[in-house]
């Protein structure tokens, strides 16, 4: 199975809104940095054809199309589930013979090897989710060619997923696809993974760092 992944990139100015305290005006630097270290270790699988980035704030159109990203622009209105929506449009007007998949753009530590083994045991179902490491929200949402993709993220997304008939996937090891970033206590989770070098960068600014593990 080959994959079109699809990651939504809130205007910077409004993103990371819980790390405000902790990172103060580094904040937007930080969530470029966040989803920038994101695609890049997506853009790596094997198995993923192209990674979608839907945004329309500038900065970040930059910065990611460098990585090799495709940027859709124009994100409607209402929230984080139409912006998938009008990415799986983009994506599968492109390709529609391959699988999608809406993953999160807030996994700094994402580690290429565990997003290709969820990957790879997605293609065995229909709709299948990875809830995230607290396993109340969703970081990852795979359909396969063909299938509807119905993202019900936010909030309490791994009840909706379940509710919607989405096979929930429990493959170990793959913490890193988990272990989404929203506040200063999750940085520092994230960090005992091993940050990406441009969160690594700064993170150290935002919140005390111990040693962590090599990517």
């Amino acid at each position: 199975m080959r994959w079109s992944l699809i990651v939504p990139v809130k205007h910077l100015g409004l993103a990371k809104s819980r790390l405000a305290r902790a990172a103060g005006d580094l904040r937007e630097d930080l969530a470029l940095a966040i989803a920038c270290d994101t695609v890049a270790a997506a853009r790596a699988c094997p198995s993923v054809g192209t990674v979608f980035v839907v945004t329309d704030d500038a900065r970040a159109n930059v910065a990611l199309a460098a990585l090799g990203a495709v940027v859709v622009s124009g994100e409607p209105e209402g929230g984080l589930n139409p912006a998938l929506e009008h990415g799986a449009r983009a994506a599968r007007a492109h390709r529609p013979e391959i699988g999608l998949c809406a993953l999160s753009a807030d996994l700094p530590a994402l580690r290429t090897a565990e997003l290709e083994r969820v990957l790879a045991i997605a293609a065995d179902h229909e709709r299948s989710f990875l809830a995230d490491t607290p396993r109340v929200g969703t970081t990852l949402l795979a359909a396969a060619p063909g299938r509807p993709f119905a993202p019900a993220f936010e909030g309490a997304s791994r009840s909706r997923h379940l509710d919607g008939g989405a096979r929930e996937l429990s493959p170990p090891d793959v913490e890193s696809v988990r272990r989404d970033v929203d506040t200063p206590d999750d940085l520092t989770a994230a960090a005992m993974l091993g940050l990406g070098p441009r969160t690594r960068a700064l993170a150290g600014r935002v919140v005390p760092l111990a040693p962590e593990r090599a990517l």
